[in-house]
């Protein structure tokens, strides 16, 4: 047990912090008494939404002002969405915790339709993910995938004022966040395979911090852990 309160490092967006408090929630349970104390951190994504990510770095800007926190001894653990964390982690930290995952499949929002099939011809798709906007066209190569970033309250917004005819959202998020009834359909992972590890949350810390470690071990999840490998 620490002798102070346990630092949760989190990203600042509305989704990051309903799922930091989601996972303080389950660490606290599992250690009656323990304090915690939340740290917010501005990562990269957080402060360059006019560029999709491919073009900046990749998903790694959303975990490494994160790590240097922990790096720095500024937070005891990270909370992070298990689809922005990179194959391969920097020496010395590890993700000590994989919790049960969510459903990982994407949810479909729209104004003008149940899924892509009812979208009209050369409707705009809002997103900035490769992956969705490759699968988009694959099935609909008639519609225009418009690039679309921000969290999923921003990107929500911009659907609704009418900068795109639809957009793809994890149903995780949605329902972290209480949205689940935006989505006008789920999409089968036939017709939009999900990001890896979409729908997992993960605590990373310092290799070496036994102590932190104890702390995570009663709620991380083995099934999961074995779906989603981090080396």
């Amino acid at each position: 047990m620490l002798n102070r309160p346990l630092r949760i490092g989190t990203r600042g967006s509305p989704m990051a912090l309903a799922q930091t408090g989601m996972v303080r929630d389950k660490i606290v349970a599992a250690n009656p008494g323990l304090e915690t104390e939340l740290v917010v951190v501005t990562t990269v994504a957080d402060k360059i939404l006019d560029r999709p990510l491919s073009e900046i770095g990749g998903k790694g800007l959303f975990t490494k002002e994160l790590e240097q926190a922990l790096f720095a001894d500024e937070v005891d653990v990270a909370v992070h969405s298990m689809k922005d964390v990179e194959t391969w982690l920097p020496d010395g930290l590890v993700i000590a915790c994989i919790l049960e995952r969510d459903d990982p499949r994407d949810a479909f929002l729209s104004p003008r339709a149940d899924g892509l099939a009812g979208l009209p011809h050369g409707a705009r798709v809002g997103t900035s993910s490769l992956r969705r906007g490759a699968q988009v066209l694959m099935h609909r190569p008639d519609l225009k995938v418009v690039p679309l970033r921000g969290n999923a309250n921003t990107r929500m917004r911009k659907l609704e004022s009418g900068e795109c005819d639809a957009t793809l959202l994890a149903l995780a998020g949605l329902q972290r966040l209480g949205l689940q009834d935006m989505a006008r359909s789920v999409l089968s992972v036939d017709e939009m395979l999900p990001a890896v590890a979409q729908g997992a949350l993960g605590i990373e810390c310092r290799a070496n911090d036994a102590a932190v470690r104890a702390l995570l071990a009663p709620i991380a999840c083995a099934r999961s852990a074995a779906i989603v490998v981090v080396v």
